[in-house]
C-alpha cells in the first residue's frame, strides 16, 4: 500500500505516529510524510526566515530514518486557511501520491494550523477522486478515496480511541524521528519547559496501557460514506 500523513508542522507527524509509519514502511509500504506549514513561527529567537531552512532540513532528517519521502507544501504557519488554492494543493498531493491510507490531524484540535491540515487534507482527498475537477500539473484524477485515520490531538482530549496500533518494538525509531527536530526540542524546553521527548514517551505508554502492550498510538477511522473500509488497514 501507499501511505500519506498529512501534518501541520515539522515534527507533528513524528510526536503522533512516527510508530505506525516506521511499521508500515518495515512491512513494505510505501511511506510519504508531507508536512503543510514552514514552521516559521516556531521559535522566539530564530527569525522566521532562518527558522523555515532549519526546519524543513530537520523534517527530511527524520523522514530518511525510515526511508519515507518527504513532501514540503510550504504554506504559513498561521494561515490564511482555507481557500480554492489550498485545496487544490491538496487535491494535486493526493493526486501525486495516490495513496490507499492518510493518516492525519483529528478534525477537533487545539490549534487552527491542526485543524484546517485535517479539513483540507479531507477535502482535498475527496476532489482527488473526482474527474472534472482539475487542477495543475496533476490534473489525473485518482482512482479511489484513500481510507482516513485520524491521530488523536495532543494530551488526548476529546479523543476516544478506536483502533491502536502496537509500536513497542517501532519505540526506539519514532523517538530518533522526533528528535531529529532539534529546534522544536529546545523551543518547548526553553519557551514552555516541556521535554516533548518525555510528553511523547508518556502518551504512547498510556495508550500502551489502554490496550495491552508497552507502546501504542491511537486512531480514529473517518467513518462516512466511501471512506469506510471492512476491517482496519492500520498495521
Amino acid at each position: 500500500m501507499r501511505i500519506l500523513s498529512v501534518g501541520a508542522h515539522p515534527d507533528d507527524t513524528e510526536l503522533m505516529v512516527a510508530g505506525t509509519l516506521a511499521k508500515y514502511a518495515e512491512a513494505g509500504h510505501e511511506v510519504f510524510m508531507c508536512v503543510s506549514c514552514n514552521g516559521s513561527m516556531g521559535h522566539y529567537e530564530i527569525r522566521s526566515e532562518h527558522l523555515q531552512c532549519i526546519r524543513r532540513t530537520e523534517a527530511r532528517r527524520s523522514a530518511e530514518v525510515i526511508g519515507a519521502e518527504c513532501i514540503l507544501l510550504d504554506l504559513p504557519d498561521a494561515g490564511p486557511w482555507h481557500t480554492q488554492e489550498q485545496r487544490a494543493l491538496y487535491t494535486e498531493l493526493v493526486r501525486e501520491v495516490k495513496p490507499d491510507v492518510i493518516l492525519t490531524h483529528y478534525p477537533d484540535d487545539y490549534m487552527s494550523d491542526h485543524v484546517e491540515t485535517s479539513r483540507n487534507t479531507w477535502e482535498g482527498s475527496f476532489w482527488a477522486a473526482v474527474p472534472l475537477y482539475l487542477t495543475g500539473e496533476w490534473a489525473t484524477a485518482h482512482n479511489l478515496m484513500p481510507a482516513v485515520y485520524y491521530w488523536e490531538p495532543l494530551t488526548g482530549y476529546g479523543f476516544d480511541p478506536y483502533y491502536y496500533v502496537d509500536i513497542s518494538e517501532q519505540w526506539e525509531k519514532k523517538r530518533e524521528m522526533l528528535l531529529c527536530h532539534e529546534s522544536q526540542y529546545r523551543w518547548l524546553l526553553d519557551h514552555d519547559g516541556i521535554d516533548y521527548a518525555e510528553f511523547m514517551a508518556v502518551t504512547a505508554h498510556f495508550r500502551g496501557l489502554q490496550c495491552g502492550v508497552q507502546y501504542a498510538e491511537a486512531f480514529r477511522p473517518c467513518q462516512v460514506w466511501s471512506r469506510t473500509r471492512p476491517g482496519c488497514l492500520l498495521p
